[in-house]
């Protein structure tokens, strides 16, 4: 990976705590691997009225948590603060922005740094198009004499289908697509960018990557934890927002996209872009049948008690949003037609795992069944994307002994075997990538659009019609029980997985 160009990388929302314990660790890590240019500067941005010093004190208290930088000496922390800067203002006042850009400029001139700089909003969402304007507003959209500039911004890509057209049309009426990075750090995670390498790289996958070898698609993102303080942001959001929008619809398309005909982002991007418009649309029977949504209540497990959703502090005690949902759909093309996908992601389960399985076919011919013999399970290919990160292969081998008795067995491969290979965090790998121009992992206005165009007639029917179900289920629990019975198919259901990605069948904490 090639060392970006100088620039001034501007966060606003500085004083909030995306800034203090994803994005600076992050910056701080492409520091240690070497991997920052040397005229390069952090400038701070928020209401709080923080000082340089304040605000360098309190990224070191924060970077000092990082287990690698106890390596890292004590000389490269102190070089990393002094590219530390804050200033104060009130970012939704237009006219202040032009005393931002003359102090901007200042620091520019100072330190000799080029003049490009990236914008991230790390902002509640309703200032996205404030902050673009009012940037637009003193030219610092502006991309003159070969110079660049760049505006990052965080999910939500809004609401539903018609505030998502609307927050793209206000971007781009001041920012080129091409200066729009609309990060999902779920596409940083290192796992997640090996299903287009097993795939692409591999003479024995892509043949078998299709609807006359794959029975069904399983994608699982469970967390363990409830909605913590985040109770209020939930009520307007819910898993079916949260997640499964942009996430695993984004996993979804990843795991099912043509081959591109080069390793370019504008080629692999038109590629998962295809797929999100190939989404089958759910009809009246799909909206009723083939989609199920949950909300965890309370139990005791272990020992442990916990809270219902309804009990959490911010919520609504009558909240009908959904902590959990299921769904069905299939995507309509060439290679996928006929082949079920099937995605779930809840809250409260029992454990934090997010991975996909491919299910094949079995056989076409079962010799090794009957007197004495025991039919296998089909083939399963499972992408750990978190935790225990890694691939596994299920298949079946021959017990040892008389007769034909089939077990099956695991070949696995997990990113800890690399041993001191540096795996980075994803907003790491994101904002390198940002800086480099490389857009390959970041969301496209026309690929948001899509999948919110494919969500969006779920939200108009749950909120068209209350006597929808919303199944309880005990928290600690895989989510409402109707949901066993979803997946109809000769391979199995659902897969229930355990944090550790092999055996089982011994350290599983379930």
């Amino acid at each position: 990976m090639r060392k970006p160009e100088g620039h001034i990388l501007v966060i606003f929302g500085a004083s909030g705590d995306l800034t203090k314990r994803k994005l600076l660790p992050a910056i701080f890590d492409l520091e240690q691997e070497g991997m920052l240019p040397e005229n390069f500067a952090v400038v701070g941005v928020g209401r709080t009225k923080f000082t340089d010093e304040y605000f360098r004190e309190r990224t070191a208290g924060e970077i000092a948590n990082i287990p690698k930088t106890k390596m890292s000496g004590e000389n490269l922390r102190q070089k990393f603060l002094k590219k530390l800067f804050y200033l104060s203002l009130d970012t939704s006042s237009q006219d202040k922005y032009s005393w931002l850009r003359e102090a901007l400029e200042k620091l520019r001139k100072k330190k000799g740094i080029p003049d490009n700089y990236i914008f991230y909003l790390a902002t509640p969402p309703s200032m996205y198009a404030i902050i673009a304007e009012a940037l637009a507003s003193v030219k610092l959209n502006a991309q003159d004499n070969g110079c660049w500039r760049r505006i990052i911004i965080e999910k939500p890509f809004g609401y539903d289908l018609q505030s998502a057209k609307v927050l793209n049309n206000n971007l781009l009426a001041h920012f080129g697509e091409d200066q729009v990075y609309r990060i999902d750090h779920y596409l940083g995670k290192e796992t997640v960018q090996n299903i287009m390498v097993t795939r692409f790289s591999n003479g024995i996958f892509e043949p078998l990557w299709n609807r006359n070898y794959i029975d069904y698609v399983e994608i699982t993102s469970a967390e363990s934890i409830g909605v913590e303080d985040r109770g209020g942001y939930y009520e307007n959001a819910g898993a079916l927002r949260d997640m499964l929008q942009n996430h695993l619809l984004q996993i979804t398309s990843i795991i099912a996209m043509e081959p591109p005909a080069v390793n370019s982002p504008t080629a692999i991007r038109n590629e998962t872009l295809k797929v999100l418009q190939s989404l089958k649309p759910l009809d009246q029977y799909a909206l009723d049948n083939e989609i199920i949504r949950g909300q965890y209540m309370a139990s005791n497990v272990r020992g442990d008690k916990y809270r219902a959703y309804r009990d959490e502090r911010g919520v609504d005690p009558e909240s009908r949003t959904e902590t959990y949902v299921a769904l069905k759909l299939f995507i309509e093309n060439w290679r996928w037609g006929g082949v079920p996908f099937y995605i779930r992601t809840g809250k409260r389960l029992p454990t934090r795992v997010t991975e996909a399985v491919i299910h094949f076919k079995p056989t076409p011919h079962t010799l090794f069944c009957g007197q004495n013999m025991e039919q296998p399970r089909n083939n399963q290919l499972i992408i750990r994307i978190q935790p225990d990160e890694g691939i596994l292969l299920k298949f079946g081998m021959k017990v040892p002994g008389a007769g034909y008795r089939v077990q099956e067995v695991n070949m696995d491969f997990h990113y800890a075997d690399l041993g001191d290979i540096n795996i980075p965090e994803a907003y790491t790998r994101l904002l390198l990538d940002c800086m480099n121009d490389d857009a390959t992992l970041y969301a496209r206005g026309d690929a948001v659009n899509a999948a919110w165009k494919f969500v969006d007639p779920i939200l108009r029917h749950w909120e068209s019609n209350q006597s929808i179900p919303l199944h309880g289920y005990p928290g600690g629990t895989w989510g409402p029980a109707v949901a066993d019975s979803m997946i109809k198919s000769s391979s199995g259901g659902w897969r229930y997985p355990c944090k550790n990605l092999t055996d089982e069948d011994k350290y599983c904490e379930l």
